[in-house]
């Protein structure tokens, strides 16, 4: 048996799962460029994939062993870590917004920023899954802030600046987390482990186009069989990628459809035709046919028109017009006259319109092997964006002992890593439980519900917030924060124990252990053991059975609801004497003065309380402007700057926030 070495660290290996075949490259850095080891591919035998997405996990994962055996075989090396990338045919882009009302005399931090675009990503997704029948996971895979505002005025950025209103817009990219697990699946079945994993248009961009040419704005059109993906750059970073539905496979089906062949004959037809040649084939008949090129260019012209229209449209919604030049890529842009239709399409000069290759070189090399191949875009850039550092390898930065899932390139924080692995802002920051809303004696009473057990936030053992960069080597530990409990009470519990009345709830008489609901209008009936005068003579005890005046308001039936049964001797004879005991707190209201805050940037005046009592969190929150039946994220509560709970005493001339994040 073959003794193969262990795969060195430095050892980049890259699979590039694509619908017709699998391409397996092996490099290692060198300087400023990767060295291309050796190359493999395989076709698959029949159809594992469907429009990019994995359609039968061993049969891709036997195909990934048979790469994976032929490059060890040659190379001597045992292969065990594998960097892949998953199509763009199902990524999901969503605009979102958010915002944050701030004090007006502070600078917003790059933390506030960070919650800002958090929020604006949730909405986002929360859009996002109103789209679908079912709940689904999602991963994030980048997002671009399209405007900043701070009071209405559009920023380019916020940092540092000062105002009473922040707005973020972002356009979110996301892909169904079944796209995702599929990949991971049928590396594991091949006996691989996912060492990082990056977008398929994001990986050809690294390979085709440069880092120093992304200052300009530039397309990347990466035609595959089943899909074929966009990427855009501009001002030296990449900005967005989308796809188009039509791919080489509609061509296939095309020379199919006209020259009477199988799947495979159309393909060996359109991969082998070349101006001025004719092309020989049998057809399903088992005849043999010879015909001319312009014969073939003819059958797929539509189909190919239509290639070039759908491109055309993707990269001028996503880009906003033609970009300044584009690159076509993958096996598809080999096909005759696609370039000119591209260009014709975009209303760009044809010379701006070029076939991808021309540029591996300021990334890749090799020694006897030819790299300047459109179709190795993919491949090549897996191998390069991992090996040149140009994504964070996912294979060193774990989130609980597993690799994480990473697909931007550049910083990341731990915000993105875990938006990028299936958690959701409300996971980070969690959620308070639903407030109880009553009415007690026609005043509105708010229950409030438990806050959020918050999350657990980690990096290498040590406390972090939600906006740490994160390096390659990081162990990340995550425990989700819990949501609140919603508030519940019982009438006993609202009331107190030393209450002895009756009580209506929703003019209906009602025990104490009655459990409270939303809306619930209640009205307090204390027992008066000595009505006054006129008592007798009112409707109400010669009808003790009508409901009317229990519907009046409070004072009123406190007054006339008198229980005849108990005889008025029995008590002891009452006077204005008993009202003396209520004297002492009077005082008190001289000594309570009012109390001038700041609350969210804007003064209020508290007058003094009459029981003397200081003014604590909860009690402001009225005056706060949220509407706690429809807050959609956590409650933020700071004074002075400093985060705290609902029973933080506020003394004069604090400074109070109250806002939802």
């Amino acid at each position: 048996m073959t003794e193969y070495r262990s795969q060195d660290r430095d050892m980049v290996f890259a699979l590039d799962i694509g619908t017709r075949s699998v391409v397996g490259v092996v490099g290692r850095p060198s300087g400023e460029r990767l060295k291309v080891l050796d190359i493999e591919m395989a076709e698959h035998g029949s159809r594992a994939m469907i429009d990019g997405q994995i359609d039968n996990i061993q049969q891709v994962a036997s195909l990934a062993k048979t790469v994976t055996a032929r490059l060890e075989e040659r190379l001597g090396v045992r292969l065990q870590r594998v960097c892949v990338a998953a199509a763009g045919r199902a990524l999901r882009t969503q605009n979102g917004s958010a915002y944050l009302e701030l004090s007006g005399e502070e600078s917003i931090t790059a933390e506030q920023i960070g919650r800002l675009e958090a929020g604006a990503l949730a909405a986002a997704e929360e859009a996002l899954q109103m789209e679908e029948e079912t709940r689904r996971q999602f991963f994030m895979v980048g997002y671009t802030i399209t405007q900043y505002r701070l009071d209405n005025y559009p920023l380019s950025s916020l940092l540092d600046h000062n105002g009473q209103r922040a707005e973020a817009d972002v356009m979110a990219t996301f892909l169904p987390g079944e796209v995702v697990e599929s990949l991971y699946a049928a590396m594991r079945a091949a006996g691989l482990q996912v060492s990082s994993l990056t977008l398929e248009p994001i990986a050809a961009m690294n390979a085709a186009i440069p880092a120093e040419l992304r200052l300009l704005n530039l397309a990347l059109v990466d035609i595959g069989a089943g899909t074929t993906d966009i990427a855009i750059c501009r001002d030296g970073s990449v900005v967005g990628y989308t796809m188009a539905t039509i791919a080489g496979d509609e061509i296939t089906e095309a020379i199919m459809k006209a020259f009477l062949v199988d799947f495979k004959t159309a393909e060996e037809i359109k991969r082998g035709l070349r101006p001025g040649e004719d092309v020989e084939y049998t057809d399903i008949l088992g005849l043999q046919n010879t015909i001319s090129y312009e014969t073939v260019c003819k059958a797929i012209e539509e189909p190919s028109r239509r290639l070039a229209e759908a491109v055309a449209v993707q990269v001028t919604e996503l880009n906003g017009s033609a970009p300044s030049a584009l690159f076509l890529a993958g096996g598809g842009s080999k096909l005759d006259r696609l370039r000119e239709q591209v260009a014709e399409c975009l209303k760009m000069d044809v010379r701006r319109v070029a076939v991808a290759g021309s540029n591996y070189a300021k990334s890749v090399y090799a020694d006897d092997l030819d790299l300047e191949n459109p179709e190795y875009a993919t491949p090549l850039g897996i191998a390069v964006s991992a090996g040149l550092g140009l994504l964070n390898d996912s294979y060193v930065v774990t989130l609980n002992g597993e690799s994480a899932k990473l697909f931007r390139s550049g910083i990341l924080t731990l915000r993105d890593i875990l938006l990028m692995n299936g958690y959701s802002y409300a996971d980070m920051l969690g959620k308070s439980g639903r407030n109880l809303n009553v009415t007690l004696d026609g005043r509105r009473v708010v229950l409030r519900g438990e806050p959020a057990v918050p999350a657990i936030l980690t990096v290498n053992e040590m406390d972090a917030a939600i906006n740490t960069v994160i390096h390659a080597g990081d162990r990340i530990h995550f425990t989700p924060a819990r949501p609140g409990k919603d508030a519940s009470k019982t009438l006993g519990e609202l009331l107190g124990a030393d209450f002895t009345g009756r009580v209506l709830v929703n003019n209906q008489e009602a025990r104490l252990n009655t459990p409270l609901h939303q809306g619930d209008v209640v009205l307090t009936l204390e027992r008066n053991v000595t009505p006054p005068p006129r008592a007798e003579v009112q409707p109400v005890s010669q009808r003790p059975g009508d409901p009317r005046p229990e519907a009046r308001g409070v004072q009123t039936p406190v007054q006339r609801l008198v229980e005849r049964t108990v005889p008025q001797p029995v008590e002891p004879a009452p006077a204005p004497k008993p009202a003396e005991p209520v004297q002492p707190p009077k005082p008190q209201i001289v000594r309570t003065r009012q109390v001038e805050v700041l609350l969210n940037g804007k003064p209020l005046i508290l007058p003094g309380k009459e029981n003397g009592q200081p003014y604590y969190l909860m009690d402001l929150l009225e005056h706060s402007g949220l509407d706690f039946d429809h807050v959609e994220g956590p409650v933020h509560l700071a004074v002075n700057g400093v985060e705290c709970g609902f029973s933080q005493v506020v003394k004069n001339r604090d400074s109070v926030t109250i806002r939802c994040n």
